[in-house]
């Protein structure tokens, strides 16, 4: 095994350097290799690092060591690849023996690492880079061998290669980026970008131009091989769609601190598409929302943008009549030439007709909430003036007021919401305190440090109560618009929210269950406890608007208002609705909701929106459901216990789930598509609308409750509730430890000693070391991963083409104790392994279990 051949060049293609004195590198290269079977770790470190320090120029002396031999080519564990690895740990322990930058010999050796380097798998890059402090030699070689390593389709070693040699100014975003973009690892790519600005925005340029009308994704995904777009295999292209992409590129935009407009102009205009799509769905199919404040909104959206009138014309025509869309057309005045002709021709009638008169505002609310005060008694204080005239009756002691805010509604087109108005209510009067007026004030001016001490005053009055529903969030926005109160939650003293109120009530069955659109919320518990529900008409409309009219002003009276009169029934007659006499125990703002469920005990009623008749028992994993997208978390939830869960994608809609529902046998669990239509597609019994207002866990319980389904301990986790799989392969530790060397995610073998740190432990998720409950252990029924279930060469990947997720795998597991196995899922690839979890999803579902925690399990039945 000589380290030249006869031209006196090394196998690495340079003039080998001296060997004058010291110990020969071939020599401790071949001590090594008799000590190497027997895996005796401390014993080889030691005979490592002595000869180490017995060598005239270890960097050296590395590159001749590893010239005579292959090992450290390939993924695995190797003698030569251990041998890098240690080197670097035992520079890192002699820092002064590093020659400085500009040596000629470094120079040399950094010429051969390099070579070195463009052959090593990706495990070795670091520990390379280090020894021969190829960060700061010439970029030249380090960029040919990142783009080797995209030529051969490795782009997130490419990447993160790039990354460590801070090369990313010397790449093109669009060619490193791409790939990881199509294979769903933007957060890997907004780590390639971090701190540099100009590749952010090309970053964001580019990921705009995919959100552009009309265009194709998959066009950029099934291009044929080239220099710029290798093939790139595994695409996931779901969150690709450009109302999804969209909403990603606007997130990024704010978190790098972007102009949204100049650089994402297609994302915008996609994400207000989808407020659009939301506002028709309001206006036309709930009826919410009154054809002024749409108006206002949709006016607002579209502008001037031609593609965004087309598509408001598109939705018009979907929702409405002829007449109706002329309607809208001539009160949103969009352009004639665009307008259907058959919209034309109405359009013209109705500009020769007068426009109707509106209903008075009071006269067609007779059914809700009304204000017990008059007009008068409304206050709006838009002024320094206004708050010195009032000052005293709000910081009066020893009162109650309820108190609310409102700001203008985003629709999800990005920036975070302001307030506009803050409600106070005292007894017979409300004042409206413009927030917005006084934001756009000099914030040092006297009329801000008037409101922000007149407020602080008031929150910090012990001796005033003050009433909120969700104050925490009102607070939050409190302070985010004025810095004078950023503080203002931790001086709250005196506060009662009547959310965490509401809820006790429903957890003890108190009337007035919610029915699929019915009242909700703060209108909800006005209707259990006065009887009739706030008109929530007016709650989407503009804020910013100034003036309001004279509907925001009475809306915005009466949601302050309202909380007093609740407050003083709830007081008179607490045991009407299961509470206790004095409501401020343990209902304080900032209480966990989980304090307020261990107050008032689980809950004994299904919180749905039905009253159907449970069906006979079903074992969970025959019970089988589709959930629509905003009950992801109730999905989790019911997978965990066994259930077959399938989840809609952000583009489909009720008719998918129906179609579901009749093809597989499922039953529809719904939170915010038309309940009734679905209602109305399949059998009775099988749809049912969930209270979205309650927990995932809290939400799962209702459901099992109210079909009866029966969950046993074994049934827990039976199923991975990423994917849906109900099969999984068990991994021995040490092929869980061989798989992570290959995949590079683990140092090497000599990372596997006894030793254990707190904080790869608490990196540890869920797995915290606690209290066993009996014989509740985790063994499902699957067979061991054999090497035949692993394709050859890496990464990791199953026969069936499912890549092991082995990256969420902490170091510190491996070292855990007791731990002897893990579980992969082989639809999604995810890893698993026991902990104290399961004790604690028995623990939260004790009361659906239909065994005792304390009775064994299921008797195992894997295979050895």
């Amino acid at each position: 095994m000589d380290s030249q051949d006869a031209s006196g060049q090394s196998a690495a293609g340079e003039p080998a350097a001296d060997r004058t004195a010291g110990q020969d590198p071939l020599q401790l290269l071949q001590a090594l290799k008799t000590l190497w079977p027997s895996r005796e770790w401390l014993q080889l470190r030691e005979e490592a690092w002595r000869g180490f320090a017995a060598l005239d120029n270890p960097c050296a002396g590395l590159l001749d060591m590893l010239a005579g031999t292959g090992g450290w080519r390939v993924k695995g564990p190797s003698l030569e690849a251990w041998l890098i690895c240690e080197l670097h740990r035992w520079l890192q322990a002699q820092p002064g023996l590093r020659p400085p930058q500009g040596d000629q010999g470094l120079k040399q050796l950094q010429a051969q690492a390099v070579r070195v380097l463009a052959e090593s798998p990706a495990s070795l890059v670091e520990p390379l880079v280090s020894i021969f402090q190829l960060q700061d030699e010439d970029r030249g070689p380090l960029l040919v061998h990142v783009h080797h390593l995209r030529q051969e389709g490795k782009f997130k070693e490419a990447l993160m290669l790039a990354m460590k040699l801070k090369l990313q100014p010397e790449l093109d975003v669009e060619e490193m980026s791409t790939p990881l973009l199509l294979q769903d690892k933007l957060n890997l790519v907004e780590c390639y970008v971090a701190g540099f600005p100009n590749l952010q925005k090309r970053l964001l340029t580019l990921m705009d131009s995919w959100c552009q009308p009309g265009f194709d994704i998959n066009a950029i995904a099934s291009t044929a091989p080239s220099r710029q777009h290798p093939k790139v295999a595994c695409l996931k292209l779901g969150k690709l769609s450009p109302r999804e992409l969209s909403r990603r590129v606007l997130c990024l935009q704010e978190r790098f601190g972007l102009d949204a407009a100049e650089l994402c102009p297609h994302a915008v205009a996609q994400q207000r598409l989808s407020a659009l799509r939301y506002l028709c769905y309001k206006h036309f199919v709930e009826g919410s929302m009154t054809r002024e404040n749409w108006v206002d909104h949709v006016q607002e959206l579209v502008g001037q943008n031609r593609w965004l009138q087309e598509q408001l014309l598109q939705l018009l025509v979907t929702h409405s009549d002829i007449g109706t869309t002329a309607q809208c057309a001539r009160d949103l005045l969009l352009p004639v030439e665009l307008l259907p002709p058959a919209v034309a021709a109405k359009l013209g009638r109705l500009q020769l007709e007068e426009r109707p008169a509106e209903v008075p505002f009071k006269d067609q609310r007779d059914h809700y909430y009304q204000l017990p005060i008059a007009r008068g008694d409304i206050c709006f204080l838009a002024s320094w003036e206004d708050l010195a005239q009032h000052e005293a009756q709000l910081l009066r002691p020893d009162q109650v007021m309820g108190m609310d805010l409102e700001w203008r509604p985003s629709f999800g087109t990005g920036g975070r919401p302001r307030a506009s108005l803050l409600q106070v209510a005292v007894e017979g009067r409300v004042f409206l305190l413009d927030l917005l007026g006084f934001s756009q004030l000099p914030p040092g001016g006297p009329a801000v440090q008037a409101l922000c001490r007149l407020l602080s005053r008031l929150l910090s009055d012990p001796t005033i109560t003050k009433l909120g529903y969700g104050m925490a969030g009102d607070l939050h926005s409190l302070g985010a618009s004025f810095p004078g109160l950023v503080h203002v939650e931790k001086e709250l003293q005196g506060g009662l929210d009547l959310m965490p109120v509401h809820k006790r009530m429903q957890m003890a069955k108190a009337p007035g269950v919610p029915r699929p659109g019915g009242p909700r919320g703060l209108s909800l518990l006005v209707q259990q406890v006065l009887g009739k529900p706030l008109d929530k008409s007016q709650q989407l409309s503009n804020w910013d608007r100034r003036p309001l009219r004279e509907g925001q002003l009475i809306y915005a009276a009466a949601d302050a208002y309202c909380l007093l009169e609740v407050h003083r029934v709830l007081c008179r007659e607490p045991g009407r609705f299961h509470l206790t006499a004095d409501l401020t125990e343990s209902m304080r703002p900032g209480q966990s909701d989980r304090s307020a469920s261990e107050v008032s005990g689980p809950p004994r009623q299904v919180p749905v929106a039905t009253g159907l008749p449970p069906t006979p028992e079903v074992p969970a994993r025959a019970f089988r459901v589709v959930c629509d997208n905003m009950l992801q978390g109730l999905a989790r939830c019911l997978r965990c216990l066994g259930a077959d869960v399938r989840v809609l994608g952000l583009g489909e809609d009720h008719r998918e789930a129906a179609e579901l529902a009749r093809q597989e046998g499922r039953i529809i669990l719904t939170s915010g598509l038309p309940y009734h239509k679905l209602q109305a597609q399949v059998r009775a019994g099988r749809c049912l609308s969930v209270d979205c207002s309650l927990k995932a866990q809290q939400q799962a319980m209702a459901v099992l409750k109210h079909f009866n389904v029966r969950v046993t301990l074994s049934d827990i986790f039976s199923r991975c509730q990423a994917c849906n799989c109900d099969q999984y392969l068990k991994v021995s530790k040490d092929m869980m430890q061989h798989l992570l060397w290959l995949d590079g995610h683990q140092e090497g073998p000599s990372s596997t000693g006894a030793e254990t740190t707190q904080s790869e432990d608490a990196r540890e998720s869920g797995l915290a070391p606690e209290e066993t409950l009996g014989s509740c252990a985790y063994e499902p029924s699957c067979r061991w991963l054999e090497a035949s279930d692993l394709r050859p060469s890496p990464p990791a990947t199953l026969s069936n083409g499912t890549r092991l997720q082995l990256a969420g795998v902490p170091a510190g597991v491996l070292r855990r104790p007791g731990l002897h196995h893990f579980f992969c899922c082989p639809g999604c690839g995810k890893v698993f392994w026991e902990g104290s979890h399961l004790g604690r999803v028995a623990r939260h579902f004790r009361e659906i279990l239909k065994e005792p925690l304390t009775q064994p399990a299921e008797p195992p039945r894997t295979e050895p």
